[in-house]
């Protein structure tokens, strides 16, 4: 059965499939740097994903999907309950997949491939496969391309601050004070993000508070819940903040759900 339980041991390269689905409700968890011979997509239909890879964080709410090719390292974190998707693809044998890591919106059609193919028995006949795969990449290629990336500063003196952030035990404070807990000068921290993010730290900040903020309101936060952990003045302050950044309210952001 491809529905597999959180402390069961899996490892998709000793199956000899061209397509292999699994399923999974799971707690909080780290997965470690890692790889796949076989191109993998993820996507969670309750709970949110952090992936890193390469020097990049992006967050994986209930109305995206990631794509990540075979070979590419990867660790994919969990700080609540998810329920947990992932679809592998034989890179030999479908080579029409995405070559590139992309985030993808999920529409109604495609979750629902996604669904019956992370439940299929894994010893389903091949050729019962061939016109549902076919079906699943098209709309994987032909799905918009979200830009959830959020590029990471690798400069040692960050790593203890940054560990912390992606932990949830920090918050990524305005520049004066995130500088002072580091230690460093503002010019300085403002030289290695523009040099190692393209950005300068306060675009850098913005963007991680709103992958914070769609983590939180993922896993149920309230506006109001969201808007005070994150630092932001008041609900409308952090109303208008979310909307200027994605377009809409953050309601109305997690209604946008693929099924209705």
């Amino acid at each position: 059965m491809a529905f597999i339980k959180q402390e069961n041991r899996f490892d998709v390269d000793t199956l000899d499939l061209p397509v292999v689905g699994i399923a999974a409700d799971v707690g909080r968890h780290d997965s470690g740097m890692h790889m796949h011979r076989k191109g993998q997509l993820l996507y969670a239909p309750l709970g949110c994903m952090n992936i890193t890879l390469d020097n990049t964080q992006c967050i994986l709410p209930p109305t995206k999907a990631a794509w990540i090719p075979a070979g590419v390292q990867h660790c994919v974190q969990m700080r609540n309950v998810v329920a947990y998707r992932s679809v592998y693809f034989d890179a030999g044998s479908f080579t029409e997949l995405p070559q590139k890591m992309k985030i993808v919106s999920v529409n109604a059609l495609l979750q629902a491939l996604i669904e019956r193919v992370a439940l299929w028995e894994w010893d389903k006949p091949i050729d019962e496969q061939l016109a549902v795969t076919a079906l699943f990449i098209e709309e994987l290629e032909s799905a918009p391309e979200e830009s959830l990336l959020l590029p990471l500063p690798t400069d040692p003196r960050l790593k203890p601050w940054l560990s912390a952030l992606r932990a949830g035990d920090e918050l990524a404070l305005p520049l004066k004070v995130m500088a002072r807990s580091i230690g460093a000068s503002e010019k300085t921290i403002s030289r290695i993000f523009s040099r190692q993010t393209g950005m300068p730290y306060q675009a850098w900040r913005q963007q991680w508070r709103l992958h914070s903020a769609i983590e939180k309101l993922a896993v149920g936060g309230s506006v109001s819940q969201v808007a005070f952990s994150l630092g932001f003045s008041s609900d409308s302050a952090f109303i208008s903040f979310f909307k200027q950044h994605q377009g809409n309210t953050p309601s109305q952001y997690m209604k946008a759900k693929p099924f209705q």
